[in-house]
């Protein structure tokens, strides 16, 4: 699959398993993200509150906008835009050429489908509905599951292409 460590380069012969690696990361996001905003909503109804650790808490908030509550009442636009990233993402996995960037892929897929299945199945209009969040540290906003396989991805997908560029400029 991979030449070498986790950042080799795949093989062309691999194309196959970067699409299945990449979906299944997504599902995996997807599952675990819609599981736990279903788990919040019915154990943090009625303004409950469930202390983790330090200022870790599980508050359940909804949020119509982007991220940091930027945004709101733009969900139709917003959903749009999601939607036309992850098709996006999806056509450059025939670029990809490191299995950081294909996990990373699936991760950014995963979490934006997430938070696309909330605004369509949590309001009474297409992609009207808000995005539960209740991850909430108190000084940072708060948010889910799906919003942190984004950020991760982002990261995961920024180190991926800055290493494949590093090997690519030092090949003679």
């Amino acid at each position: 699959m991979t030449d070498g460590p986790p950042f080799g380069h795949l093989r062309a012969k691999s194309r196959r398993q970067i699409f299945v690696t990449c979906f299944s990361v997504a599902a995996i996001v997807i599952l675990i993200d819609q599981l736990t905003k279903n788990w919040a909503v019915n154990a943090l109804d009625g303004g409950r509150r469930i202390h983790i650790i330090w200022t870790l808490q599980f508050n359940l908030t909804y949020n119509s906008g982007m991220a940091f509550s930027k945004g709101s009442g733009m969900g139709p636009l917003i959903g749009v835009i999601a939607v036309i990233v992850v098709v996006g993402l999806i056509v450059s996995l025939r670029r990809v050429n490191s299995m950081v960037t294909v996990v990373a892929t699936g991760l950014i897929i995963g979490g934006a489908i997430g938070n696309v299945i909330d605004r369509l199945v949590r309001g009474d209009a297409w992609f009207r509905g808000s995005v539960v969040d209740f991850i909430d540290f108190q000084w940072w906003p708060v948010f889910n599951v799906a919003d942190m396989s984004v950020m991760i991805g982002a990261g995961l997908m920024i180190l991926g292409v800055s290493r494949s560029q590093r090997v690519a400029a030092s090949r003679p």
